[in-house]
């Protein structure tokens, strides 16, 4: 397309030129003028703008950042969720040793001084007592950026003391869903919605 309008402007020049010879300098430094711009067009156009090459690169390594991130953070919470499948109280003080930032936050409805590392050791240590074969299955794992939202169902046999009462012998089954973040491979909070009322309905300390 540059070379056809490249072409009927000399076109048009070199008929100004041949008719009107006193106006050849100043048609000819227009004609170069307007070929050098087309020139320019025709040259420069398919060029990316500059620093939109870098731009794109710097986004695509922000991107792939990002996914590493989301990997690890995933790979993190899997081996907390293994942990906390073990049953075995030691195991899991370990896991939350190693994963738990010490300075991390648990943030739930019900207020505590305590760390996220002491809080989920307490927990931990009240529900094996309950339930001593609690398991926990995830249902979904999603990440994004630095946060990993957790979506599980837990199942287990009532066969201690909860909350002040005696152990009912009953099976339950509940819903929890976690939003944790995670920085530098550890996880720094946890936001937590369990589905208490469901489970203290099924063990028949409050009425269906």
């Amino acid at each position: 397309m540059a070379s056809l309008v490249q072409q009927r402007v000399d076109h048009l020049l070199n008929s100004q030129e041949a008719d009107h010879h006193s106006r050849a300098a100043p048609l000819a430094g227009v004609g170069v003028t307007i070929r050098g711009a087309i020139s320019s067009v025709a040259t420069e156009a398919p060029i990316s703008s500059p620093g939109v090459h870098d731009r794109i690169i710097s986004i695509q390594g922000e991107g792939d950042m990002s996914t590493a991130q989301e990997a690890r953070n995933k790979e993190t919470y899997h081996r907390f969720h293994e942990a906390i499948n073990s049953g075995d109280l030691e195991v899991i003080s370990k896991a939350v040793d190693e994963l738990i930032h010490p300075d991390g936050q648990f943030h739930t409805a019900e207020r505590t001084d305590a760390n996220a590392v002491q809080a989920q050791k307490r927990i931990w240590e009240v529900l094996l007592r309950a339930y001593p074969d609690i398991r926990i299955t995830l249902e979904d794992l999603i990440a994004e950026e630095d946060k990993i939202v957790a979506r599980q169902t837990v199942t287990g046999t009532n066969s201690g003391e909860y909350r002040g009462m005696p152990p009912t012998g009953k099976s339950v089954t509940y819903h929890e869903i976690f939003i944790i973040r995670f920085a530098d491979g550890q996880i720094t909070d946890i936001w937590g919605v369990v589905d208490l009322y469901s489970q203290l309905r099924q063990l028949g300390h409050i009425p269906a």
